[in-house]
């Protein structure tokens, strides 16, 4: 384990723990099923159980999960009912959907769509769903962020309320930022591993500094319950850092789509037909054609690769394209975008001839960017792997990756196109 001076980062996660039980009488568990949420959840009843407390277990249902991870859940509730609170969500939530350009989000749970479900409605008596919710935070189709956000609100009926979360800051960046961003005010007494989400509910996390090895060291050393999923993945050769359980539709976590269709073929099915681009995200994750380093041809510039695919399309799609392309390179011409000072400099140094700098600030945002128009299209650029050009190479990758309402060029979903979506649902619901 690594070592904190002269502790361990088990060590310490126990300080941080008993830290916690001292100064709050209101705490929840927020439980994904995973593994590290499995670790915090052990040591908090492990700490609740010596002092005789009770506390909370939030598990929010997201419909698309392994049979294995509903069954960790039941274990953790049943074996520990006298330490717990379970509060199992099934509401219905809008979540980010990273499969498809035309659905990008998805609802859980969603009652019209109750035939096509991939789990049925678990039967438990800690279910919470539409027919009984007691949590009066919850909007119809809220989004999941919101939820978590004012969850704690609610759980701790106005009292200081600590809900305590399994991230660590080596799993990922967005989860080491999530702790070590500046955030010396939302703080609770100083301490690193917490954070203010509203009012007076703050989040803490206590396993913020452990590697992955630490959690398969604690659960072996304790002989902890965990996941039994891990161990399907680890037969079938899963790095240690790679074995997730999330929900797999989001932009983190769609690499693990390949694995549940072989973990579990069955439920897979039902996932295809739930989930807007569930199979393609399958197919193509990690391939050249899902992501921006896909090759140029030979004999290609990328605007003649352009004139190449739309002449491959359906002359509806094409003509749909081109509108787009049409009025892209419009904005960029006439009104200009606006960029950073040093994506300014860059450009002034390498074509300084095809730009024009209007020295205006942006009223969006903090105004503090320059806008700047283009004179003609690039066919492609260095900077626009940071930041979105007027390039024939990013129309080109519209039209590779699908995306129909062009949001890569910054177009938002139509109304037309979001009609033309519900009459294509409506013709084809029976089948």
């Amino acid at each position: 384990m690594k070592k904190y001076l002269h502790k361990n980062v088990y060590e310490m996660a126990k300080e941080r723990m008993s830290f916690i039980f001292d100064e709050f009488n209101s705490i929840y568990v927020s439980f994904s099923s995973g593994k590290d949420s499995g670790v915090m959840l052990n040591m908090a009843i492990d700490e609740a159980r010596k002092r005789k407390r009770k506390i909370g277990v939030l598990f929010i249902d997201l419909e698309a999960f392994y049979r294995k991870s509903i069954e960790f859940v039941e274990r953790m509730f049943n074996d520990n009912i006298d330490i717990v609170e379970p509060i199992w969500v099934c509401l219905p939530l809008n979540q980010p959907n990273g499969l498809s350009y035309m659905e990008t989000s998805w609802l859980c749970w969603d009652t019209p769509k109750k035939e096509i479900w991939v789990r049925p409605m678990p039967e438990n008596q800690w279910v919470i769903n539409e027919n009984n919710n007691p949590i009066s935070i919850y909007r119809k189709n809220m989004t999941f962020e919101n939820f978590v956000k004012y969850f704690g609100r609610w759980y701790g009926k106005g009292e200081k309320t600590a809900c305590l979360v399994g991230i660590r800051t080596d799993e990922s960046l967005s989860r080491f930022h999530a702790i070590s961003a500046d955030k010396i005010d939302a703080m609770y007494k100083e301490k690193i591993y917490s954070s203010r989400i509203i009012n007076n509910v703050y989040n803490f996390y206590p396993l913020y500094d452990w590697q992955v090895e630490d959690i398969w060291i604690y659960n072996a050393k304790f002989n902890k319950d965990y996941n039994k999923l891990y161990d399907l993945m680890y037969k079938a050769g899963v790095p240690l850092n790679r074995m997730r359980v999330d929900e797999p539709f989001g932009n983190e976590s769609k690499a693990g789509l390949n694995q549940f269709r072989i973990i579990e073929p069955e439920t897979w099915q039902r996932v295809v037909n739930r989930v807007s681009g569930a199979n393609f995200g399958c197919i193509y994750h990690n391939n050249k054609i899902a992501n921006t380093k896909h090759p140029l041809p030979k004999n290609h510039t990328w605007k003649s690769y352009v004139q190449f695919l739309l002449n491959t399309l359906p002359e509806k799609t094409a003509e749909h394209y081109r509108k787009k392309f049409e009025t892209f390179i419009k904005v960029w011409k006439e009104q200009g975008c606006v960029l950073t000072d040093e994506h300014v400099k860059r450009l002034e140094e390498t074509i300084p001839d095809k730009i024009i700098n209007t020295h205006a600030f942006s009223k969006r945002g903090k105004g503090d960017k320059e806008v700047v128009r283009f004179k003609e299209i690039l066919d492609e650029h260095s900077l626009d792997t940071t930041r979105d050009l007027l390039t024939w190479k990013r129309m080109a990758m519209c039209i590779i990756k699908n995306d129909i309402a062009c949001k890569s060029l910054g177009f938002g979903i139509t109304k037309d196109l979001m009609e033309k979506r519900k009459l294509i649902l409506e013709k084809y619901k029976g089948l």
